[in-house]
């Protein structure tokens, strides 16, 4: 395999200049694979299209969901909600041949690899909590008080579960008994919309913004999981950092307002493996 492995999060497709971005990348290489590390759309329909597209020019596409996937959005004739929702678009994927967190670990080969190549479905327990905050509900009152609220609050449903944190425990626990069961002598990428680690939230211009952001169950599994990479989006903050010496790569496009702001047009295609 003469590939690469690259990654890209927070499409956004709504936005027609994200459209126009997507539409336009194609691989270097045919034995390019790509990793889609959530927020594709909210839109059932946008998200298989978009993934359908990529799919039809990448040798693989690996895909984790991202909080805006599991919308369930008032303009969406996909009404379904919580598991039912993600469900969903996990069947959609498998009918597409994109991987998915429910299915086989896919082993990387080509550069940097060998490496196994695990997309992770985890949401957030509110365990990154706003500053001065010790509970939950200290931290959510914060966040209402100045107005920074994840829209998650309204449109991410976590039925059959009574809450996220919940959703986001059973993902949890389910998720670290499976990467256990993962080849001791083989390294790992770890792809998850929601980064595994604290450390990238640090930067936020609202930090109460963290708590819709990850948990901390997962702050060790780039060291217990050899991590040769953690890749994430989020944030939209897209920037390469390293946590206990494992490279953590947030590689969302985000929205148009965000990129334009930056200097030149947005390169997508994120290597997993630096050059």
């Amino acid at each position: 395999m003469a590939g690469t492995l690259y990654a890209v999060s927070d499409l956004h497709v709504a936005y027609a200049e994200n459209r126009a971005l997507v539409e336009s990348l194609h691989p270097v290489s045919p034995d390019d694979w790509l990793i889609v590390a959530g927020d594709v759309a909210e839109m059932f329909s946008h998200v298989e299209a978009t993934l359908r597209l990529l799919r039809s020019r990448f040798a693989e596409v690996i895909w984790a969901p991202g909080n805006h996937e599991l919308w369930t959005h008032a303009k969406d004739p996909v009404r379904l909600r919580g598991v039912e929702r993600y469900d969903a678009l996990v069947a959609m994927c498998r009918e597409i041949g994109v991987r998915t967190p429910e299915d086989e670990y896919a082993v990387w080969h080509g550069d940097g690899g060998p490496a196994v190549v695990a997309p992770l479905f985890l949401l957030y327990d509110y365990t990154f909590r706003a500053p001065g905050t010790s509970t939950k509900e200290e931290s959510l009152a914060y966040a209402y008080r100045t107005g920074v609220v994840c829209t998650d609050e309204e449109l991410l449903h976590p039925d059959p579960y009574p809450d996220r944190e919940s959703w986001c425990r059973a993902r949890v626990a389910a998720t670290e008994a499976r990467l256990a069961a993962v080849d001791p002598g083989l390294r790992t990428v770890l792809i998850s919309h929601w980064p595994l680690h604290r450390h990238p939230t640090e930067v936020l211009w609202y930090p109460e913004f963290a708590q819709w952001c990850g948990t901390e169950l997962t702050a060790d599994w780039h060291l217990r999981f050899r991590a040769a990479a953690a890749v994430y989006g989020h944030l939209h903050i897209p920037r390469r950092t390293s946590q206990d010496g494992v490279p953590f790569q947030e590689v969302s496009l985000g929205y148009p307002r965000e990129w334009k702001k930056r200097a030149g047009t947005p390169v997508l295609l994120k290597k997993v493996f630096e050059d």
